[in-house]
């Protein structure tokens, strides 16, 4: 397992790997964990992930990071910083995916809050953003916990989204 890239008190961010494909696909590629996407994922799309986000570290030295429970050392999600076209402009956002069993329980909010922290400090970002589909209501919630509000709207993959933003205190 590669070092922690960031630590919250029940968690440990790192950079996702190869081996995680097995239960990052459980994530991925559940229906009800994913139904604001487009569709679950294949395994060829989660790898694909998994990739993408060893690109991004390598390019901009962050991506979506595994999130372990430090409890059990278990892989339960995923969360991190990624760019993103929003209507021609590139945004930072967060994003994340946590394992259905363990919804409810403040562990996105806990791994996004680190990672805002992160975007805002040693990254140097102004602003970030969450792009949420309208429905999502919980990962809205997520949002406004880290002190997000809606600042527009967008279409990504045929579906209407929150642009959810905050800026760096100061």
């Amino acid at each position: 397992m590669s070092d922690p890239v960031l630590e919250t008190p029940r968690l440990i961010l790192r950079e996702l790997e190869p081996d995680d494909l097995q239960p990052l696909h459980q994530i991925l590629g559940d229906p009800e964990t994913m139904r604001f996407y487009p569709h679950p994922f294949s395994r060829r799309e989660t790898a694909a992930w998994i990739e993408r986000n060893q690109e991004r570290y390598a390019a901009h030295g962050f991506g979506l990071w595994a999130l372990h429970l430090k409890e059990t050392g278990a892989l339960v999600g995923d969360c991190g910083l990624t760019y993103q076209d929003v209507d021609g402009v590139s945004e930072l956002e967060v994003g994340y995916h946590v394992r259905r069993s363990l919804w409810r329980q403040g562990l996105a909010t806990e791994a996004a809050l680190a990672c805002r922290d992160h975007a805002f400090g040693p990254v140097g970002a102004s602003k970030l953003i969450a792009l949420v589909r309208v429905e999502n209501i919980p990962s809205a919630g997520v949002a406004r916990n880290l002190g997000m509000t809606v600042e527009g709207e967008t279409m990504r993959a045929g579906f209407r989204h929150h642009v959810f933003a905050t800026h760096r205190p100061g």
